[in-house]
């Protein structure tokens, strides 16, 4: 169990009792009493109000109306945020970009530093630009949300992609690839790989892209990309 569902285990097992002890929380968790602790103190310090009772047979009650008033997002789900707001911006479409860039550089503000880290290196393989007038969107069809989170792992990682790929004839293939970089061409999203099997780089429409799962343990090494002149890195649009 990880530690933010093993911590929502500890808020809503609060919630139904009355009072409850470290033992018993360390027990329906399956962890000892001391890391029960610090997920306590973890948990008052997102805000959840989660009182003492000193003294034999006292325990550990949550106020009912203690809320968790700090952010919890994940790499991919700011990383998700961010690049709407870019792509957005890519086509001149973004009301309220002040806002929108003072919101979000407060919750990265919040992150840990190795999720900093971890969220400038994603975005380091992000790039935006216009879409060709004469491409077909006739078939765009919506992106599996299991994308971002694999391409996440395979990207930080740097292990290869394993998927699905329906190609504009309608033809299903099986692809493993190498992830080199993601590129926004509003409303069109690609990933751009090296596919080892054909030596060379491909152009994948996300909305294409199905069962995406990385491979554990088969690194790869980063490979220059060249795009056209109207491409950028999203760090020249996002901020």
């Amino acid at each position: 169990m990880n530690i933010r569902l093993r911590q929502s285990v500890i808020v809503r097992s609060l919630r139904r009792k009355r009072s409850s002890t470290v033992a018993e929380l360390a027990e329906e968790v399956g962890v000892s009493k001391r890391t029960v602790l610090r997920d306590i103190g973890a948990l008052r310090e997102q805000g959840f109000v989660i009182q003492s009772d000193a003294g034999r047979g006292g325990g550990l009650r949550l106020d009912p109306l203690s809320v968790q008033t700090t952010t919890r997002l994940s790499v991919a789900e700011i990383f998700a945020l961010l690049i709407s707001v870019a792509s957005m911006r890519a086509v001149g479409i973004l009301p309220f970009s002040t806002l929108a860039d003072a919101g979000l550089a407060k919750i990265e503000k919040a992150l840990p530093a190795d999720k900093v880290s971890d969220l400038r290196r994603f975005l380091d393989c992000l790039y935006v630009g216009p879409l060709a007038p004469q491409v077909d969107l006739t078939n765009m069809k919506a992106m599996e949300p299991a994308l971002l989170p694999a391409f996440e792992t395979a990207f930080l990682q740097r292990f290869l992609l394993n998927f699905q790929y329906c190609d504009a004839k309608e033809v299903l293939t099986n692809r493993i690839v190498e992830p080199q970089a993601m590129l926004i061409l509003p409303p069109l999203w690609y990933l751009v790989a090296w596919d080892p099997e054909r030596e060379g780089f491909r152009h994948f429409r996300m909305d294409r892209i199905s069962r995406p799962k990385y491979l554990e343990n088969t690194v790869f090494r980063r490979r220059h990309v060249t795009f056209a002149k109207d491409v950028s890195p999203i760090c020249n649009v996002s901020r």
